[in-house]
């Protein structure tokens, strides 16, 4: 979505370190695990230097800047639960990238989360641009799509 400005709007699924999750912050899963013989495929094999002769700090970009890439379209981001998931998914961390990517939007006349402390469980932050909600479940996206649709639904009538 970042470089594609024909995604009007989109939808971010626990995706975690690597994905929305701030790399730079250091906590849940690290780097080195995606650069690992299990994860690396996911990834430009330039990026395995950060997980070797280089570090976190040495990234030019983070994945808030990449959401504010994608400002002012509307951007969901969804997380599943600690509880299942364990501390490496790290939903605060992609709640973060959205906090740090909210001068953007506003910016660009358009609302982000509204605030900057992480929410409760459950409880979904959709109204503005930037968009999130950690739920109960695992690594899915699933507990989370009646509230993305019901989010989005604003944005098809346009």
């Amino acid at each position: 979505m970042a470089f594609d400005a024909r995604i009007s709007l989109g939808f971010i699924g626990s995706s975690g370190e690597g994905g929305a999750s701030i790399m730079r912050r250091n906590f849940g899963e690290q780097v080195e695990n995606l650069a690992s013989s299990s994860e690396y495929h996911w990834f430009c094999g330039n990026f395995i230097k950060y997980a070797s002769s280089l570090t976190i700090d040495d990234l030019p970009v983070d994945a808030h800047e990449l959401i504010t890439l994608c400002a002012p379209r509307p951007i969901f981001i969804s997380a599943g639960s600690h509880f299942i998931e364990g501390q490496w998914v790290d939903a605060k961390g992609m709640f973060l990238a959205g906090v740090h990517a909210q001068p953007v939007y506003q910016l660009l006349g358009a609302k982000g989360l509204g605030t900057n402390d992480f929410p409760v469980l459950g409880f979904p932050l959709i109204n503005g641009e930037i968009a999130f909600r950690q739920h109960a479940g695992g690594h899915s996206t699933g507990p989370n799509w009646s509230t993305w649709i019901a989010w989005a639904h604003r944005y098809w009538d346009k």
